[in-house]
């Protein structure tokens, strides 16, 4: 079987698919890798380091055309998607839901399509969990361009001069990202206060040194595999009532709330940052997906209302290193399980593949994208 690595396309994106280490391991295990020169000099890997793993370096052409297996962190673009053999795999976030030009490509295309968003959130699929090695990352950078852009430092401080008090920081969503975010903040030395629409979270919050500000839940909370799937406007009103005044007190608020498939949801309305101190900060982790503040705009900073107010939505492409890692590590461990180094296994039935196969044999079959 033969592995192509691309060279990721999408604007602002340093991430690779496979790292040397990865791939050494499978070579080793019988695997033939191929990879696109340069695929690798943005997260610090020369095509030397490929080469000395057991990689081949070539042009794009030969890795889309000859491989049997595409894995890439962003898809393909359609032309390439076009390139790939009838019958060939691709392994890639797709978030196929919200992206059916790129489920029509690869449908006309012939290939099996697996999204590295939809791998289930299961025990034995962990070492597989793109989303949350990723995110993990994106809450510890997230509190760094906070605390840089925050015109204060965040520990307690005595001097002869005075008293600095801590800084105070507001985190919205206790997720992978937002625990990541508790801990870096607190490790920094801030106060740090939570919401979370899941009661649950609030003893991961507590044990990380954290507040957590508890809006009562309704009927309208759905949650499914860890994440939010729905919430009512009535619930959202409450929650952004109870964190007016927390808000209005804060010196960095992140937030991190994301709804699969749907547009993000407005937990900082424009009254709330006209509320909070000149010099606060706002890091919206969702701004891909709609923005949970309706002011932050997509890979930019703004300042509104003497806010700043940061937009980024590649946080794990600031982290190009320990990303591409740890993704590598989740793509070996998901390949691994569908393959072997003769071909892939195809257990359709099999839950992990069943939760994570987008398009097969020209057929879209995921849930999530049949009509």
């Amino acid at each position: 079987m033969i592995i192509g690595v691309p060279k990721e396309t999408k604007d602002g994106e340093r991430r690779v698919a496979l790292t040397p280490d990865v791939i050494a391991q499978l070579v080793k295990a019988g695997f033939t890798v191929q990879v696109q020169n340069d695929a690798g000099v943005e997260a610090y890997y020369s095509n030397a380091d490929y080469t000395q793993a057991g990689a081949a370096t070539c042009d794009a052409n030969t890795v889309f055309a000859g491989s049997d297996v595409i894995v890439g962190v962003n898809a393909p673009a359609a032309d390439n998607i076009a390139r790939m053999k009838n019958g060939a795999v691709l392994i890639s976030f797709m978030f196929a839901a919200t992206n059916a030009s790129l489920v029509n490509s690869c449908m006309q295309a012939g290939v099996s399509a697996f999204s590295m968003d939809a791998v289930p959130r299961i025990s034995r699929a962990q070492k597989m969990d793109a989303l949350s090695s990723q995110s993990n990352l994106a809450g510890y950078k997230t509190v760094l361009l906070g605390a840089n852009a925050l015109g204060k430092i965040f520990p307690l401080m005595m001097t002869a001069a005075g008293t600095i008090k801590p800084a105070k920081v507001v985190i919205m969503g206790a997720g992978v990202a937002g625990l990541q975010a508790i801990a870096t903040a607190k490790r920094l030395g801030a106060i740090v206060e939570v919401s979370d629409i899941r009661p649950e979270t609030k003893e991961q919050v507590e044990s990380l040194g954290g507040k957590f500000l508890e809006v009562k839940g309704d009927d309208s909370v759905k949650t499914e595999g860890g994440y939010v799937k729905g919430v009512s406007e009535a619930f959202l009103k409450n929650q952004q009532e109870l964190l007016f005044k927390h808000i209005a007190m804060a010196d960095l608020v992140i937030t991190t709330a994301l709804i699969p498939g749907k547009k993000a949801p407005v937990l900082i309305t424009e009254d709330m940052v006209k509320s909070m101190r000149n010099g606060s900060v706002i890091v919206d982790m969702a701004v891909e997906s709609g923005g949970n503040c309706p002011l932050s705009e997509l890979n930019k900073t703004v300042v509104k209302h003497g806010v700043t107010i940061i937009g980024e939505s590649n946080l794990p492409s600031l982290l190009p290193m320990n990303a591409s890692d740890l993704y590598a590590k989740n793509i070996q461990a998901f390949l691994l399980h569908l393959a072997t180094k003769d071909g892939m296994k195809w257990e359709l039935d099999e839950e992990i593949t069943k939760g994570s196969l987008i398009t097969h044999q020209g057929k879209a079959i995921h849930p999530s994208v049949v009509s």
